[in-house]
């Protein structure tokens, strides 16, 4: 009788294979020793900048179930049978069948294919037909899956990444108010999905709002008194990216509201302290901030007086 901790041992040597397929199940079953060796092609691409993907998640061999346990490298770049046998002499090797970067890269539609035979659920759900799937990016483009680190899944390095290609939104991330993103407390896929979404934008929330008030829950009310813009879509008076101006805003108060405010009711001009109006006119609390003098609460208003959304 063969001791228990020996049947473990054969188990995990992979001596112990497995018996006939069920009758309902045909597919022939691998064990360890039947995957690729991947020592095969580290005999030549032993470079670190390959190697570190022994570190990854995407190298995981010691279970066979694993597309890497099975296939080894090929599991990514294909079968690769001419790659792999010994070129004639005075001939060059060719490349791997699917190659994600370099002059002799493959075609988008085969990399992404790969990366989306293990990596096509979840947040990438909505990748088919995206705004990055139609413009011909690929995964690679973003990712990478060799180094055990890959710069776009951190906030402190996604930026860098994403203002490769978006240079507007770089730029107005180094306008004086913005959202810490380029100081790495925050990154760009905290707003956005970069696999598709069914919004505008790529925004992770089904609206503009749904999406400010994952951060910004104070502002989703219900509110007594509200204020039509805000729950609208909160784009009307902030831009996300970056302003000039203090708290995103995309223009300087009272300018801003006197797009919507006309003065019929009373001065809303900004004034300084040189040309105040005299007396006991109520033109002194509109010093500097303007409106938000007296109109606080922009935002909406729980007061019983507060229909004018103030304090």
């Amino acid at each position: 009788m063969v001791k228990p901790c020996l049947v473990t041992l054969f188990l995990v040597l992979g001596i112990v294979t497995a018996g006939p397929a069920n009758a309902a199940d045909d597919s022939p079953t691998r064990t360890l020793g039947e995957a690729k060796d991947v020592n095969a092609c580290l005999n030549c691409h032993d470079d670190p900048a390959v190697t570190s993907i022994l570190h990854t998640a995407h190298a995981v061999k010691g279970d066979a179930r694993t597309a890497f346990g099975a296939e080894g490298c090929q599991s990514c770049h294909g079968a690769s049978d001419a790659h792999m046998a010994k070129p004639r002499e005075g001939q060059p090797r060719p490349p791997p069948s699917v190659v994600f970067s370099g002059p002799h890269v493959s075609p988008v539609a085969a990399r992404n294919q790969v990366c989306l035979g293990c990596h096509e659920g979840g947040a990438r759900m909505h990748w088919q037909g995206s705004q990055h799937e139609t413009s011909d990016i690929a995964c690679t483009s973003c990712h990478t899956s060799h180094p055990v680190n890959d710069a776009v899944l951190a906030k402190k390095t996604q930026a860098p990444v994403c203002f490769s290609c978006h240079a507007e939104q770089r730029a107005a991330n180094l306008k004086p108010s913005h959202h810490p993103v380029i100081e790495g407390l925050m990154a760009c896929s905290d707003c956005h999905n970069p696999h598709g979404s069914p919004t505008s934008h790529m925004l992770k929330g089904a609206t503009v709002n749904d999406t400010c008030y994952a951060c910004h829950d104070e502002k989703r009310g219900p509110f007594l008194w509200e204020h039509a813009p805000v729950q609208e879509d909160c784009t009307i008076c902030h831009t996300p990216h970056g302003s000039i101006q203090p708290t995103l805003l995309k223009e300087r108060i009272p300018y801003l509201c006197q797009n919507c405010h006309d003065e019929s009711a009373h001065n809303s001009q900004p004034f300084s302290g040189a040309n105040l109006p005299t007396g006991s006119s109520p033109g002194r609390v509109m010093v500097l901030r303007s409106c938000l003098n007296c109109h606080t609460e922009v935002h909406g208003s729980n007061h019983p007086s507060g229909v004018r959304l103030e304090r």
